[in-house]
C-alpha cells in the first residue's frame, strides 16, 4: 500500500491555521493525503488582540479557537507538541517530549514523517541583549503572557484601591513602563486607560484612570514608523491627552525588578514592565536542520517561500525573511503579510505536487491601522498602491480595524460560521462585562 502524501504544518497562528484549513478543505477527505498541524498550544487566539487580552478588554475564552474541533471540521489532524528538530535526510521532524503541569512525561520524544513541511512558527520578542529584560519584563507574544499581565495589573490596581480606601490622600499609583512605540505598545497604552476607567464599576470605587501612570519609551525618532508622520503625531497627541508619558529617542539600557534605566541615566519606576520593542525568529530555528537563517533567527526563503536549502520545506509569516527581487528590505512581519503568504504557500504546494512551475510571492501592502481603544483609531489604507496617502481616522478607521478580525474569522471558519462568530462577538460586546476580572 502506497504511503499517503503527508503535508505537515508547524505553527497554528493566523497564517498556519488558515493554511491547514485550506489544505484540509482540498485534501482532508482524500485518502491519498494526510494533513497534520503541529502546535504546542491547545487553542488559537488572533495575535493582534493580545493587548486587549492583557488589559482585560477581551475575554480570550470567548474568542479562542480549539484546534481539535477545528481540525475535525476542516479535515486535518492536530498534534499537540513542540518542534525540536528537523531530520531532512529522513524527511521527518522531531517532537520534544510532552510533559504535564507537574513535569511528568506524557509522551516521549517522537518523529513525524513529512513529504512537504511548512514552518509557520511566528516570532518572539527581541530583547536586543538588554540586561534584565528576560528576567523582569513581560513579552506580549503569547496568550499565557497576556493573561499573566492582566492578573498582575488587577493585583496592583487592587493594592492601590485598598491603600486609598484607608488613606484617601495617599500618593498611590500603578506605574507601568512599555518599551516599544509600534502598534503593540501604543495600543496597549491606550487600552490600559480604558480598563482603569472601567474598574470603578467593578468594585474598585476609589480607583480611576488618574491612578494609572504609563510611560511609553521608543528608541526611534517617533512612534508608529509604519504610519505617515501626521497620523503618528495624532496618535501621540491622543496618548498624551490620556496621560501617557511618551519618550522618543530613548533607549533602555537595563531593567530591574522595579524600574527601567535609560541611556541618559533616568530611572523610570515601574510596577509592571512590558517589552514590545521588536521581534525575531524563535531561537530553535537557528541552525535547525541546517537551514539558512538571518541575523535575527528568521529562515531565509526564496521568492516562492521555499527555504533556500530545501525545496520541500516552506516557511512563511514572521518566522521567515523574504526579500522580493529589487526590494531593499524584507517584507515586514505583519498579519496581512502572513495571510497573503498562506495563500501563496497553498498554491505552490498544489503546483509542486502537480509538477507545475511555482509562483513568486507578491506582497500587497494594504496599509496600517492602530486602535487607541475606544478613544480613537488612526491609519492609512491601500499602502503602496497610492503611496499610503489615504489617511483615515475616527469611526471609519475603527470599522476597518474591526473588519480585519472579522475577515480572519471568515477565513478560518468559513462564511456561515464566520458570520455567526462575528454576530456573537457583537452581542457579547453588549451583554458581557466590559472587563475580564478573573
Amino acid at each position: 500500500m502506497a504511503l499517503k502524501t503527508q503535508i505537515v504544518v508547524v505553527g497554528g497562528g493566523a497564517g498556519g491555521l488558515e493554511l491547514v484549513a485550506r489544505l484540509g478543505a482540498r485534501h482532508g477527505r482524500d485518502r491519498r493525503f494526510d494533513i497534520i498541524l503541529v502546535e504546542q498550544n491547545r487553542t488559537h487566539i488572533w495575535k493582534p488582540l493580545l493587548h486587549e487580552v492583557a488589559a482585560g478588554a477581551l475575554d480570550a475564552n470567548l474568542d479562542e479557537v480549539g484546534y481539535r474541533a477545528h481540525a475535525y471540521r476542516w479535515g486535518y489532524r492536530y498534534f499537540m507538541g513542540r518542534l525540536e528538530g528537523i531530520d531532512r535526510a529522513a524527511g521527518q521532524i522531531v517532537i520534544a517530549p510532552i510533559l504535564d503541569e507537574d513535569g511528568t512525561e506524557i509522551m516521549g520524544r517522537h518523529f513525524i514523517r513529512y513529504d512537504f513541511l511548512v514552518l509557520a512558527l511566528g516570532s518572539v520578542s527581541n530583547d536586543f541583549g538588554t540586561p534584565g529584560v528576560v528576567e523582569h519584563c513581560i513579552f506580549l507574544d503569547q496568550r499565557a503572557a497576556a493573561d499573566r499581565f492582566r492578573q498582575k495589573l488587577l493585583d496592583h490596581c487592587l493594592r492601590v484601591s485598598r491603600t486609598l480606601s484607608v488613606d484617601p490622600a495617599a500618593d498611590a499609583h500603578v506605574d507601568i513602563a512599555i518599551v516599544g512605540g509600534g502598534a503593540t505598545g501604543v495600543e496597549l497604552a491606550a487600552e490600559l486607560y480604558n480598563a482603569a476607567a472601567a474598574l470603578r464599576h467593578y468594585g474598585l470605587e476609589v480607583f480611576d484612570e488618574s491612578r494609572l501612570r504609563v510611560t511609553l519609551l521608543e528608541a526611534g525618532p517617533r512612534l508608529l514608523p509604519a504610519l505617515p508622520e501626521k497620523l503618528a503625531q495624532a496618535a501621540r497627541d491622543e496618548l498624551e491627552s490620556l496621560g501617557v508619558r511618551v519618550l522618543v529617542e530613548t533607549r533602555v539600557t537595563e531593567v530591574t525588578d522595579t524600574a527601567m534605566q535609560t541611556h541618559e541615566g533616568e530611572v523610570i519606576r515601574a510596577d509592571l514592565r512590558v517589552w514590545a520593542a521588536g521581534v525575531k525568529g524563535p531561537d530553535l530555528l537557528r541552525e535547525i536542520g541546517g537551514l539558512e537563517t538571518n541575523r535575527i533567527g528568521q529562515l531565509v526563503v526564496r521568492p516562492t517561500l521555499q527555504t533556500t536549502r530545501d525545496a520541500r520545506i516552506f516557511a512563511f509569516g514572521d518566522c521567515c525573511s523574504c526579500t522580493p527581487e529589487g526590494a531593499e528590505r524584507p517584507i515586514p512581519p505583519r498579519a496581512q503579510a502572513a495571510h497573503q503568504m498562506a495563500r501563496t504557500v497553498y498554491r505552490n504546494l498544489q503546483h509542486l505536487m502537480q509538477n507545475r512551475r511555482l509562483e513568486d510571492f507578491v506582497y500587497r501592502d494594504h496599509g496600517s491601522l492602530v486602535s487607541l481603544s475606544r478613544f480613537s483609531t488612526v491609519g492609512s489604507l491601500m499602502g503602496n498602491l497610492i503611496g499610503g496617502r489615504m489617511a483615515i481616522e475616527g469611526r471609519l478607521a475603527r470599522f476597518v480595524y474591526a473588519s480585519l478580525y472579522w475577515k480572519h474569522l471568515l477565513t478560518i471558519h468559513g462564511w456561515l460560521r464566520g458570520i455567526a462568530h462575528v454576530a456573537i462577538g457583537q452581542v457579547n460586546h453588549v451583554i458581557r462585562p466590559r472587563l475580564k476580572l478573573h
